[in-house]
C-alpha cells in the first residue's frame, strides 16, 4: 500500500490537505529577509487567484507528491524510522517534491501561477529541504491513523 492510498478517505484527505496547509504557513511565518518576502509576496499573489487556491493545489499534488515519496518511505520503513530518513534524506526528498511541482507546472496555464514558481523555482530546493521534517511529520501523522 502507497502514501497515496491514505487519501481515498475522504475525511482523512481533507485532514491532509488542512495540516499540510497550515504547515506551508508555519513555514512562510518562519522565513525572514529578501528571501522570506519574496516568498511571502508570491503566497499572497498565489492566494489571490481565487479562494481556497492554495488548499486546492495542495489537494492536486499531494497524490504525486505520495507516489513520488513512496520508495524514500518505503526505505525509511525497512529501517524502522520513515520519518528521520526523509529528513535524513532532505535533498532526495526536495527533489522528488519538486520533480512534481515541475511536471505540474508544464500544463499550467494561469500566467501568475506559472511566473510565481518560474521566479522562485532557483531556490525553491532549500525551501523544501527546510520544510521536509515538519512534512515527514505530516505524513507520518496520518500513516497511523
Amino acid at each position: 500500500m502507497g502514501l497515496s492510498d491514505g487519501l481515498s478517505n475522504p475525511n482523512k484527505k481533507a485532514m491532509v490537505v488542512e495540516d499540510c496547509c497550515s504547515m506551508i504557513e508555519t513555514q512562510l511565518a518562519s522565513k525572514s529577509g529578501l528571501s522570506g518576502i519574496a516568498l511571502k509576496t508570491a503566497f499572497a499573489a498565489l492566494k489571490g487567484v481565487k479562494p481556497g487556491y492554495i488548499s486546492y493545489a495542495v489537494e492536486q499534488l499531494l497524490p504525486a507528491c505520495f507516489d513520488a515519496l513512496d520508495p524514500i518511505w518505503h526505505e525509511g520503513e525497512q529501517q524502522g524510522d520513515p520519518v528521520t530518513h526523509l529528513s535524513t534524506n532532505k535533498s532526495r526528498t526536495a527533489d522528488a517534491l519538486l520533480s512534481v511541482t515541475d511536471n505540474r507546472l508544464k500544463s499550467v496555464k494561469r500566467a501568475i501561477v506559472r511566473g510565481t514558481y518560474d521566479k522562485l523555482r532557483g531556490s525553491a530546493k532549500q525551501h523544501v529541504e527546510e520544510a521536509v521534517p515538519d512534512f515527514a511529520q505530516v505524513i507520518d501523522r496520518y500513516t497511523k491513523a
